[in-house]
């Protein structure tokens, strides 16, 4: 404990000057953009993105002076990047391929404004080399790499070659265009994984551990890689087993220099997609870290790279790591390296793209505390870790009033997530001097953190974090599937955990009656007998049902469940969002979602939603002569699973008894596709 103590004393003084001048840890943003006047970069900016990103660059524009122009489609025109931007214009109707992927139009978004430079930020055109070309052809600068380098590692095939060139440590497997995939793959050794060459985000992924596998894997991959990159190319390669997902965030400068500030840790994902990052990894020691370091400038060397980029490798248990692919644009995850560092990676892009030279050596890049990002989804969790919900966030409070925590995001109360876009609805940020209080401080951001109008996976998020495998560091891309093989169920009561839930509940029922008795602080009936100080009544949860004894003096309930006392205070402020509590001196934040008469109601307690009912012991014993709800047989239809779009039918009456979709017709979740005979 000296030895680390001192080592970070000695770690903190070498780099004193440094964060003096690039780190500011405030309760909102854990970077700095150090704008110099006498250094003349852009006068406007287009931003050819949406959402959370749009308004990330926006925010370091305005801090620079430069003026921001938002291209938005017709159902985002009231978008929150279109009114934080000085100009807007509209590129298209909802579908990206009319609107954000529409590159006519948003050239004439770029001449129509005169913007003298384009942030792509991440996805859409990001890595589209023609669009880059295009901008090129009309002097407008695009704040990102040269198309030399787009090409190069935004083909999987290609990429990997070029890799292998650099002396950067690549997976074995096959670099040619698959033709015979069995073949191939059987040479390989199984495992293989089969993976769509210009692809990325997961698409076009299947790992395949037999002959038949890999006949059915090639097949989806190249279906999926046509429809989402328009290339059908695939590579195979061996699948690291049980690997972890670290990346290497590069910067580097149209002068030859080059710098590598820091790994992200990334193997908690779902469908390859990732869920939960953090800056550094418990896993790497320096020497590792160092090495992932030089081999990803070498890379970005090599392909004579100008601007923010992220290397990602696969790393097996042995700290053996392999080159995975190279993003060449601003990652979604970027914002806890910003933390870790002190440096604004967007602010690094613009200079870059204007054509300064990087401000800072190797030696000045510190790894400064520790920052842990939650992907908030609108998704249900409960179903394959996370299908998409839409639908309109009638209320919406994100928790920036604690201390350390950054929000990255593109909506407001009243915003709807749509079918057409990614259901991202913010990167939650929290940040610590140790990892420890980094997750404190998310578990705690995750509790205040109000969504309400979509299903969110707040769940999954918190289950995540305070696991206690995640916590001891002992992370792998399969975490999820191993620890939840029957897929995502929510947090599990244990006996003390169920008390706090029954008693909190009890007494919010209690609360609520008593303030029902008031108006203005007085009682509503004069003949009302004077307040009671005892209740017996009846708890349901979770299919039992819990005979508790509510006792009250002042903003305090005593509760025995199950002849267990269980002591909750707090305000009770039955018209906030949030519920603050304190159960037995253990302070909690819980959300009453709902509560009706009746006295159902809907709380939010360690993430989890748990639907309660609290009646009075007359109450419940007539309601045990109630008749309960038969559920719907579903044995002989097929629902929608989530939101979207039909792309294709394949039946039709007579071979069901009934289709109630048509190709191309969009559903919601829920909705009858076909019934069966």
């Amino acid at each position: 404990m000296v030895t680390s103590t001192l080592q970070r004393v000695v770690l903190v003084a070498k780099h004193a000057s440094f964060q003096s001048r690039c780190c500011v840890v405030s309760s909102r943003v854990q970077y700095s953009t150090v704008y110099d006047s006498n250094e003349k970069t852009f006068d406007k900016i287009l931003i050819a993105n949406r959402g959370e990103i749009a308004c990330r660059v926006m925010k370091t524009c305005k801090k620079m002076g430069i003026k921001t122009v938002a291209v938005h489609s017709d159902v985002d025109a009231s978008a929150v990047h279109v009114k934080m931007a000085d100009e807007a214009v509209c590129v298209g109707p909802a579908p990206t391929n009319k609107s954000y992927l529409n590159m006519d139009a948003i050239m004439d978004a770029i001449r129509k404004t005169g913007s003298q430079a384009v942030h792509p930020g991440y996805g859409f055109l990001s890595e589209n080399k023609e669009f880059a070309k295009r901008l090129a052809a009309e002097d407008v600068v695009f704040i990102g790499p040269d198309t030399h380098a787009i090409h190069a590692m935004g083909d999987k095939i290609e990429s990997k070659l070029l890799a292998k060139a650099a002396n950067v440590n690549v997976i074995p497997g096959f670099d040619g265009v698959v033709e015979d995939a069995v073949k191939i793959a059987g040479e390989i050794g199984y495992p293989v994984m089969i993976k769509a060459s210009a692809g990325g985000g997961g698409k076009g992924m299947r790992i395949a551990w037999n002959d038949d596998e890999t006949r059915e894997g090639f097949r989806l991959s190249s279906q999926e890689a046509a429809s989402s990159f328009g290339d059908d190319r695939l590579l195979i390669e061996k699948f690291v087993d049980n690997p972890r997902h670290i990346e290497i965030q590069v910067l580097a400068d149209k002068h030859g220099n080059a710098l590598w500030l820091n790994e992200r840790e990334c193997s908690i994902q779902r469908r390859n997609q990732k869920v939960v990052e953090e800056a550094p990894s418990t896993f790497l020691d320096p020497e590792t870290r160092r090495a992932m370091g030089e081999q990803a400038v070498q890379l970005a060397k090599a392909v004579q790279y100008s601007s923010a980029g992220t290397v990602e490798f696969l790393v097996d248990s042995n700290k053996n790591f392999y080159f995975l692919e190279m993003n060449t644009r601003l990652q979604v995850e970027h914002p806890i390296t910003e933390c870790i560092t002190g440096l604004d990676l967007v602010q690094q892009m613009i200079r870059v793209a204007k054509g300064f030279p990087l401000l800072h050596k190797q030696e000045d890049i510190p790894i400064n505390g520790w920052a842990i990002e939650s992907r908030v989804y609108a998704e249900d969790p409960y179903k394959s870790f996370g299908l998409p919900s839409i639908g309109r966030l009638s209320q919406y409070q994100e928790p920036i009033n604690l201390p350390k925590v950054r929000v990255d995001s593109g909506i407001q109360e009243g915003s709807d997530i749509s079918i057409y876009y990614d259901p991202m609805i913010s990167k939650l940020v929290t940040y610590g001097a140790t990892r420890a209080e980094a997750l404190q401080r998310m578990e705690d951001a995750l509790d205040n953190y109000v969504i309400r109008g979509v299903t969110h996976n707040i769940p999954l998020l918190r289950e995540i974090i305070t696991h206690p495998r995640f916590i001891s560091g002992d992370i792998t891309t399969n975490f999820l599937p191993e620890e939840y093989p029957e897929g995502f169920k929510g947090h599990q009561l244990t006996s003390e955990g169920r008390r706090e839930l029954v008693a909190t509940a009890a007494a919010l029922y209690v609360s609520a009656q008593l303030r029902s008795q008031r108006f203005l602080g007085n009682l509503r009936v004069s003949t009302t007998p004077q307040e009671r100080r005892q209740w017996e009544l009846c708890v349901e949860l979770e299919k039992g049902s819990h005979a508790v004894a509510v006792s009250r003096s002042g903003s305090t309930f005593t509760v025995e469940v199950d002849g267990v006392k269980v002591e909750v205070s707090g305000e009770w402020n039955l018209a906030s969002a949030l519920l603050p509590v304190t159960i037995n001196r253990t302070p909690r934040v819980l959300q009453c979602l709902s509560r009706d008469a009746g006295g159902d109601i809907t709380l939010q307690y360690l993430g989890t939603q748990f639907k309660v009912r609290v009646l009075s012991q007359l109450v419940s014993t007539l309601s045990a002569h109630m008749p309960e709800k038969v559920p719907e047989d579903t044995s002989s239809i097929l629902r929608s699973p989530m939101p979207g779009s039909v792309v294709a039918v394949s039946v039709k009456p007579g071979d069901v008894k009934s289709v109630h979709c048509k190709a191309g017709e969009t559903v919601g979740e829920g909705d009858l596709l076909v019934q069966l005979e």
